[in-house]
């Protein structure tokens, strides 16, 4: 007899659950400025460390320090601020209305807001973004009309995609904002064909890519990074580490046994994990990689570490999966309030200034929210039929002509 014990399968559990007090004490929190910062060509071989680390900009007092301080200006520091409490203000506003019956869904941005504003400050206007839902803050980093997003997550006959999309599954390619996907998994495939496509015409424009941790589980994720890693791709790839995808948590896909910025390795990328609640540490990293991607050095993998305050979307409870208080006890904090209390360290911003920009943007986002419901909220108002059968086919075929005229449109 063998006197080895009987096998057991593992299965991965949160350290905390409801009623449990949140735990976070299993986390290394490398100190600001802590992680070292290579030249952008430097091989790739020379960087295995990183993904093990954290780039970290602002300190305990508010301040930027170490070889990642990106030293951006105070006016473009605003614009990323007031990009971030216009998506918050804005998410609270639709969050509202769908409780009110207004639309049929939506999902919340909290906690991560500081990730697509301070991308979309980094990233040139013909540079090409593939988002996940909870990329609005981009969007509002580039001014999107708020207008046209009210009318589409409303549903009514003025949205700009004429109910081609669910309402949050915005496309605005003149922003660099391409189609959203409620397959997530798809985010990196295309961000990696659109950057292959344009090094092999020999353009100069990039893209950057973006899925949650829960997605690095999918043989979209692997394939993505075996394309972006063979043929060079000028490309950037994040992982949205916010702990918890959909009810599962991260440990279901990996997050406790390496991190996830460690999968590049594998790959021959190099991998940076990030403070994704630092927006300063987010346009370092993320000015980094996509300088690396313009100088034919290849593809970056940056997962952004941070934590969806909120839940899913309007139709998930988190207080069924994890402890109710467990985001307010987040370590790494609030990224609105972060880059609020830099700008103040800085003397350039106040809490008077940011009252008053919480009072303009709320009532900017009031007057675009009645406009639409002034056009029709779901149910009330809707795009004309004859749109589901324009735009189909360049030239329509029978069928689509066929279909239409039976419809009577």
């Amino acid at each position: 007899m063998s006197n080895r014990p009987p096998l057991s399968l593992h299965i991965p559990e949160p350290f905390a659950r409801p009623g449990d007090k949140p735990d976070f004490s299993h986390l290394r929190l490398p100190d600001a400025g802590e992680t070292r910062r290579p030249d952008i060509a430097d091989p790739e071989g020379g960087m295995h460390d990183l993904p093990y680390g954290l780039i970290r900009v602002l300190d305990e007092k508010h301040h930027a320090v170490g070889p990642w301080d990106p030293r951006i200006s105070p006016d473009l520091l605003k614009q990323g601020l007031r990009a971030m409490l216009l998506t918050r203000i804005f998410d609270d506003r639709m969050f509202r209305a769908h409780r009110q019956g207004k639309t049929s869904f939506y999902m919340r941005s909290l906690g991560e807001e500081a990730i697509g504003a301070a991308q979309a400050l980094v990233m040139g206007r013909e540079d090409m973004c593939f988002p996940t839902y909870r990329m609005l803050s981009w969007l509002m980093a580039r001014d999107y009309p708020l207008l046209d997003l009210c009318n589409q997550i409303y549903s009514n006959e003025r949205d700009p995609l004429r109910g081609r999309q669910l309402p949050i599954l915005y496309s605005a390619r003149e922003y660099g904002f391409y189609s959203l996907s409620g397959n997530v998994g798809s985010r990196f495939g295309h961000a990696v064909g659109w950057a292959m496509a344009s090094a092999f015409k020999g353009d100069d424009k990039i893209a950057i890519g973006h899925v949650g941790e829960g997605t690095t589980a999918e043989g979209d994720f692997h394939e993505a990074l075996t394309f972006a890693s063979v043929y060079h791709a000028p490309v950037i790839l994040c992982v949205t580490n916010n702990q918890w995808a959909i009810s599962s948590f991260s440990g279901i896909a990996g997050g406790n046994e390496t991190t996830f910025a460690a999968k590049a390795i594998a790959y021959g990328i190099p991998g940076l994990r990030v403070d994704g609640n630092d927006f300063l540490a987010i346009y370092a990293a993320t000015e980094w990689a996509a300088e690396r991607a313009r100088t034919n050095n290849g593809p970056t993998l940056i997962e952004l570490f941070t934590y969806r305050a909120a839940g899913h979307s309007t139709s998930d409870d988190p207080t069924r999966y994890r402890p109710d208080e467990e985001a307010s006890l987040w370590p790494l904090g609030d990224p609105l309030d972060r880059l609020k209390n830099h700008l103040i360290a800085l003397n350039e911003w106040s809490d008077e200034k940011h009252e008053a920009l919480t009072a303009e943007l709320t009532e900017a986002i009031k007057a675009a929210s009645k406009q639409a419901e002034g056009v029709g909220t779901l149910g009330t108002s809707k795009p004309n039929v004859r749109e589901m059968f324009e735009e189909v086919f360049h030239e329509p075929d029978w069928r689509i002509l066929e279909q239409r005229r039976e419809a009577g449109v």
